[in-house]
């Protein structure tokens, strides 16, 4: 059975590639000066892990055969299935964040389940081998020895947040694998999914139909960007591998994936830097897209002017031919009342002396609300009547092109 998601060892390979030649090259501009600074980093991180690790020693709960030996059981067990020769340390911790994470700190790994997710799996603990499966994939796949090294590439659009993805449908056959049942797969990802209560009802069908709207343009960007595959992809994908079966997901937006490639990733979801760069991204579409927008909104609303008009100019056109005059008004005409002649964005249609009047109001934008659309008629050649459309209010960008 393969454990390795089949995009995991080619993205590894070209980040691998990248940061080398990365390394070799700022090294060499620096002339191995970037190596002092290096070190001073491995510092500041030392002690920050050694913060973390801290709190959690402090904090959590030591899994052992004494104290909550059940776990106890699932970590070794889980250990044996995936050939893991030693197993981490492993502690419970009280948090509001429903999920596990895996660490180390000087050559020690550590695996953390959240209380919540052990409580919300109460009626079904065999569920949790799948957290702590998946945890000791990124261990077994030396998921966190590699991470400092292949930094630089993993900042990359694309590659990085791939990659990650890569290793979380990786550690989630890992996790599939320590499972003993499809149902325990079910259940951990549905906790996951739906909350620690409610996931015992997820309709598993209804909720592997949400992968198909994972095609559309903006689900396709923010999984581009994202260095987690949206959780219904994820219970397909966990379940397809149990049943040995290949899974399809529907393709993803070119252009979604064309745009995150100006989208650099930083952290956590594309964080950080990617965050401000997408934000100034959405800044300028916005600069751009807003005016286009209300700019095509107004010019909808007028051009219900053409259409509500043809009625009036109809009776305007019958009266010149029989009378050889232009009514005085809408009564002469032998139409309704001016108000009684309204749209969703006309207030009235109006004869004065022949010419047609459409007002602009009700639902209309401010920028057209009590402006006005003239349709001037020429008589000239009776038995034909020709109009002729125009606006002194409305600017010409808002009027239909008959009428500029």
């Amino acid at each position: 059975m393969v454990l390795v998601y089949k995009n995991e060892k080619i993205l590894f390979a070209i980040a691998a590639v990248i940061s080398t030649l990365f390394w070799l090259g700022i090294i060499g501009i620096t002339f191995g000066i970037v190596l002092i600074y290096l070190l001073l980093g491995l510092v500041a991180y030392l002690f920050a892990q050694s913060g973390f690790i801290s709190y959690i020693k402090g904090n959590g709960v030591k899994v052992s055969a004494a104290q909550f030996p059940d776990l106890q059981d699932s970590l070794h067990k889980c250990c044996d299935k995936i050939g893991l020769d030693e197993a981490p340390d492993m502690y419970l911790l009280r948090a509001d964040y429903f999920n596990a994470l895996a660490t180390k700190f000087l050559g020690r790994n550590f695996v953390i389940l959240f209380t919540d997710v052990v409580d919300a799996l109460a009626d079904e603990p065999a569920a949790i081998d799948f957290y702590i499966g998946h945890e000791l994939g990124h261990i077994h796949r030396k998921h966190l020895k590699w991470g400092g090294f292949l930094f630089p590439a993993l900042l990359l659009p694309v590659l990085g947040a791939g990659y990650r993805r890569a290793q979380e449908y990786t550690c989630d056959r890992y996790g599939a694998h320590c499972c003993d049942a499809d149902g325990n797969v079910y259940s951990a990802l549905a906790a996951m999914s739906a909350g620690d209560t409610r996931w015992k009802q997820l309709n598993v069908s209804a909720y592997a139909d949400q992968v198909i709207s994972t095609c559309e343009f903006w689900m396709s960007f923010h999984e581009f960007t994202n260095d987690y595959p949206w959780q219904s992809k994820r219970m397909a994908a966990a379940l397809a591998f149990r049943e040995n079966t290949d899974v399809e997901f529907p393709r993803r937006s070119f252009f979604a994936g064309l745009l995150s490639m100006f989208v650099p990733r930083v952290g956590i979801g594309g964080g950080g830097v990617s965050l401000l760069v997408v934000i100034a991204m959405i800044g300028i579409l916005a600069a751009i897209a807003i005016p286009a927008y209300q700019d095509f909104t107004v010019r909808a609303q007028v051009s219900e002017g053409l259409f509500l008009s043809d009625g009036a100019k109809a009776a305007v056109t019958e009266f010149v031919r029989e009378y050889r005059e232009w009514p005085a008004d809408n009564a002469a005409a032998g139409l309704m009342p001016e108000g009684d002649i309204a749209g969703k964005y006309i207030t009235e249609v109006s004869v004065i002396d022949g010419v047609v009047v459409v007002v602009f109001g009700n639902n209309a934008h401010a920028n057209i609300v009590g402006k006005t659309l003239i349709f001037s008629p020429d008589a000239a050649n009776l038995p034909t009547v020709t109009w002729e459309c125009y606006s002194t209010e409305i600017a010409d960008k808002w009027l239909p092109a008959a009428c500029r």
